[in-house]
């Protein structure tokens, strides 16, 4: 097979199209998520809840986050394993719950759940029945009988209960029904999940590499193990290379050939375009940390900075805070990677106008814009 030869500036475009950040925007939200293949659920929301800004990036201000919040009441998206897929994929995953924690090359976490599970076995089955007699139920309403404790360096150390539900979701036995506040309520999976037949493993695995590239467009084929959404693709598309770029690549040949216009986009830290920061920096020569867990003084960028697509490039961040109480959206700066054009500083400033409209806020721009 003929291995693709790419520029950076290709390479580029292939990720910015795929990820429905060009010109062309998607119709509507379920094209969004479809294209994308899922939206990451993160609880910060310095500026709007993940999922939405994400959203928003890709449909601007037409879109409203009661969509979402409608799409998950009505099973056409479906939360699972804190991201939102449409809800027919599910039939990809029912056939390696079933048959979990099997699936995969052993690794310590993977023989640490396996063994956690078993021997909190007793709770898991009082779970199941508490919920089978009561559900919906938040973790809150559900008691902690784990023989076990789980242990960990992070913020989950100790949270039975929270834990335990997790994996019995990777397990297929039970599922995120909806939500309370930021507070997710628990049932079984039976009475959350539409009745599709499972998709064989193999066959399963297959489909969901596919369905990862084309919303990458380009990706490495093989790259460190991931809990809950790798970042590679096994063998799905053709190979490439990049100039420039150490390794071989792969990339999604409908991708190829297609013209580009792009356009101006603020992006959530957390979107799929920049999540995978290797890549981001192997591609878009773009350096970006999440700063939100260092002291302030540590900062470079701020504390949620939103990083800034032109084009084809990712040309500077948005330091931005939504101050709900006071009814503004706050930028306190605008850091440029490369100098900002004239025109490069109208889009950014209409993008940030955009975004204090859909979020109903009045814009307080500390810092103009440079003309």
């Amino acid at each position: 097979m003929t291995v693709h030869q790419l520029s950076r500036t290709d390479a580029r475009r292939i990720a910015v199209r795929a990820q429905l950040l060009d010109a062309e925007r998607p119709d509507g939200l379920h094209d969004v998520v479809r294209g994308l293949s899922l939206l990451q659920i993160d609880p910060t929301a310095a500026v709007a809840p993940n999922a939405d800004l994400v959203a928003w990036s890709r449909l601007g201000s037409s879109y409203a986050p009661a969509e979402l919040t409608a799409a998950l009441e009505r099973r056409s998206l479906l939360e699972l394993q804190a991201m939102i897929r449409p809800g027919e994929d599910l039939a990809l995953y029912r056939a390696e719950m079933a048959e979990w924690p099997e699936r995969g090359t052993p690794s310590s976490w993977r023989e640490y759940h396996r063994g956690w599970v078993a021997a909190n076995d007793a709770c898991r089955r009082d779970l199941l029945a508490r919920l089978g007699a009561a559900g919906p139920l938040p973790s809150r309403a559900l008691p902690d009988s784990c023989a076990e404790p789980w242990r960990s360096s992070g913020w989950s150390n100790n949270r039975n209960v929270t834990k335990l539900l997790e994996l019995m979701v990777q397990r297929g036995e039970v599922a995120v029904a909806g939500r309370a506040g930021g507070d997710r309520l628990w049932d079984l999976a039976d009475r959350v999940y539409p009745d599709v037949p499972p998709v064989p493993v193999e066959e399963a695995l297959r489909v969901r590499d596919e369905r990862r590239l084309r919303a990458l467009g380009i990706a490495r084929a093989r790259g460190p193990e991931c809990q809950v959404e790798p970042a590679d693709v096994g063998e799905a598309g053709e190979p490439a290379v990049v100039e420039g770029v150490w390794g071989g690549w792969r990339v999604d040949p409908a991708q190829l050939g297609r013209t580009f216009e792009g356009r101006t986009a603020l992006l959530s830290p957390f979107d799929r375009l920049v999540h995978d920061r290797k890549r981001t920096t192997e591609l878009f020569e773009y350096a970006y940390q999440l700063e939100m867990y260092k002291p302030a003084a540590k900062r470079r960028w701020g504390y949620f900075a939103l990083p800034i697509l032109h084009g084809d490039r990712l040309v500077g961040k948005l330091d931005a805070t939504a101050d709900r109480a006071a009814g503004r959206l706050r930028v306190a700066a605008v850091h440029q990677d490369e100098p900002f054009t004239p025109a490069m500083s109208a889009a950014i400033g209409r993008e940030i106008e955009d975004l204090a409209s859909w979020l109903d806020l009045d814009l307080d721009l500390e810092q103009a814009l440079p003309k």
